[in-house]
């Protein structure tokens, strides 16, 4: 029978998947384990504990759509696709997921997020988080913008947009644009350019620009039109953007505490390289 009361010594969690059928065969089988518990309350409000099933990508729309409450979230991801970056479960270990969230004690592992600022013509100002990264690209024709750093005119870019990535999202679309794999614990952004023009006219710095906490990214573009933005996995189309700001998030996004977390380097090295061969 599914519990109706909640008591503070329960652990509240949700569950969340993607379409897949074998995402939701082990959703079931969660669902039904912890339904029996009396540790755990299952609810998709204000839980302690979101368990996200498939890959990145539902990691990502799992994030989004508890944003607004970061602070008391844990987040732990079961991996049922392709290589899962932010997953630490395969989908054959969910046993040893129960038993971990069974002995839990609250552990907890953060990483820095980034704050979106987006100020439109009309005066409109939206306010966005990423967990990997933001990018700006203007749909018509060629990007000119301004770009700013902590107040500072840097430089004035032209190609076909910017990408701001954390640290956890340099690994991302941020390292298909050359840029660097930074290590979470070093809060900071990441600048990259996407198709830069570089000639003896237009000049960028051509290089990634990693910036530290608590100093700010302007974009500021210089054409009227129509401006694509990405936050994570979600797109939205703006007319005549007035300026993009960019910086750390007060917030983090906090991972369940475990052995089962695998560090940053692990996680790097499985994702790229594979398996090392000790014979030289």
């Amino acid at each position: 029978m599914t519990q109706t009361n909640f008591t503070d010594k329960q652990i509240k969690v949700a569950i969340v998947s993607n379409g897949n059928y074998h995402s939701r065969g082990i959703a079931h089988k969660l669902f039904t384990t912890l339904r029996d518990d009396d540790d755990f309350y299952l609810t998709k409000r204000y839980p302690d504990v979101v368990i996200s099933i498939g890959g990145d990508g539902m990691l990502l729309s799992a994030f989004h759509m508890y944003e607004r409450s970061l602070d008391n979230i844990r987040f732990v991801g079961i991996h049922t696709g392709h290589l899962g970056f932010y997953t630490d479960y395969r989908d054959f270990e969910v046993d040893t997921l129960l038993e971990n969230l069974r002995s839990d004690k609250g552990e907890k592992i953060s990483y820095p997020i980034l704050s979106v600022k987006t100020t439109l013509s009309d005066g409109r100002i939206l306010t966005s988080r990423a967990l990997n990264e933001a990018t700006i690209k203007r749909l018509e024709k060629t990007m000119v913008a301004d770009v700013i750093v902590n107040d500072i005119k840097f430089e004035s870019f032209r190609g076909d947009g910017l990408s701001v990535s954390t640290p956890t999202g340099s690994t991302a679309y941020n390292k298909s644009l050359g840029g660097a794999v930074l290590h979470p614990t070093i809060e900071a952004l990441q600048l990259t350019e996407i198709a830069s023009l570089n000639n003896r006219v237009f000049r960028t710095l051509g290089s990634p620009l990693i910036v530290p906490k608590h100093e700010t990214i302007e974009v500021i573009p210089r054409r009227l039109g129509t401006y694509v933005i990405t936050i994570d996995n979600k797109t939205y189309k703006h007319r005549d953007v007035v300026k993009i700001e960019f910086e750390i998030d007060r917030k983090k996004i906090h991972f369940l505490g475990s052995e089962n977390h695998t560090s940053f380097w692990e996680r790097v090295r499985d994702a790229f390289i594979g398996e090392l061969d000790d014979e030289i």
